[in-house]
């Protein structure tokens, strides 16, 4: 079976799966979001206080266990670490304060658009200009250090961590703080949730699914076999939502997002262009993590870090719009990405003045 198949089955599966979350129970337009899921595990981990967006979607757990058990049935868990673990955190931090400010991830940015929301076609072409403008960097030689093999046990730490706390979430479900109403009181059945994120972690893992990954391969090598698998994906949901009357065209009044198209696009630029230097979108990143790569579990660490302080601090955006603090932050993340972007790439005059 060829690759362009496998991806165009992958979306369709995964287009499914939003679906039924969709309809059972998950918010509007958001059967899937890493940066909401992510969001909603900071406040049910008592990070932030925003009672509206607490609540430990087994999803999360789902896409790292899902990862693990593939990456060990394909002997593809090769434990690695050390290219620049803090960086990379800070890296992840911006970028979903980007999710944040635009209201979801790359995914979810997709099913918006599959369900009408006009807002997120703005969104798609920050992200698409973020990423190209990553790929800039990359055609000047960006890297960032090389990861080095790590022992076998280092990097199961982050999916046992995933197992515990799913357990944890089974058995002492009081440890965990949840939203009343909002979002985070919007969800589907525990065992429907868990069942989609296992299948969507073996299905990324198995097949580098990526958001970023989709705009790269055009831009550097023009293989358009990513593409057709998010055009499946985001077919499928259209013709779900048409079915089931919740595709409603327009800019104005759709769930869970805002009408600001600067801040739409500036949001989605800027998680573009830390993923394109990260190597993936915030799910290929938790899918990374699962699969044994350490790096990525930093970068998640960020975004966890960064959704705590985006409602801690009053970052994240709402259907009111985007606020000021988040505005300055996606300013001040384009900036420290586009230094790191220069000091990492071969811009030889900024890094011989650098270096002195």
């Amino acid at each position: 079976m060829s690759k362009t198949i496998i991806l165009i089955a992958s979306g369709l599966v995964i287009g499914i799966l939003a679906l039924l979350l969709a309809a059972n129970g998950n918010p509007p337009n958001m059967g899937i979001c890493v940066a909401c899921f992510l969001r909603d595990a900071a406040g049910a981990l008592k990070l932030h206080e925003a009672a509206a967006v607490r609540y430990l979607r087994p999803e999360i757990p789902g896409f790292i266990l899902g990862a693990f058990a593939a990456a060990l049935a394909a002997r593809e868990f090769r434990p690695s670490a050390g290219s620049s673990p803090f960086l990379r955190l800070m890296l992840g931090f911006f970028m979903m304060i980007g999710c944040l400010v635009f209201l979801g991830c790359p995914l979810r940015m997709v099913l918006r658009i599959a369900g009408g929301d006009l807002n997120a076609i703005v969104g798609l072409l920050g992200f698409a200009s973020g990423v190209g403008i990553g790929i800039i960097f990359l055609r000047k030689d960006f890297t960032l250090p090389p990861h080095n093999p790590q022992p076998g046990n280092e990097g199961v730490w982050f999916p046992l961590s995933a197992l515990a706390l799913l357990l944890l979430f089974f058995f002492k479900n009081e440890l965990f703080a949840a939203s009343q109403q909002g979002p985070g009181a919007l969800h589907a059945p525990v065992w429907l949730s868990l069942g989609a994120g296992l299948a969507i972690g073996v299905i990324v893992q198995r097949t580098r699914f990526c958001f970023v990954g989709m705009i790269s391969h055009i831009f550097l090598f023009r293989r358009f076999s990513m593409l057709l698998g998010v055009a499946a994906l985001m077919a499928v949901v259209f013709i779900g939502n048409v079915a089931a009357g919740r595709f409603h065209p327009g800019f104005d009044g759709q769930p869970i997002a805002h009408a600001d198209a600067a801040w739409n696009f500036l949001g989605m630029m800027l998680a573009g262009l830390c993923g394109a230097f990260l190597g993936g979108c915030p799910l290929r990143q938790v899918v990374g993590a699962g699969q044994g790569n350490t790096d990525a579990a930093m970068t998640v660490t960020g975004m966890l870090l960064a959704a705590a302080a985006a409602h801690n601090f009053a970052l994240a955006s709402s259907p009111a719009g985007p606020t000021p603090g988040g505005k300055s932050v996606v300013i001040a993340g384009i900036v420290f990405a586009l230094i790191v972007g220069a000091l990492h790439a071969r811009f030889k005059p900024l890094n011989t003045v650098m270096s002195r």
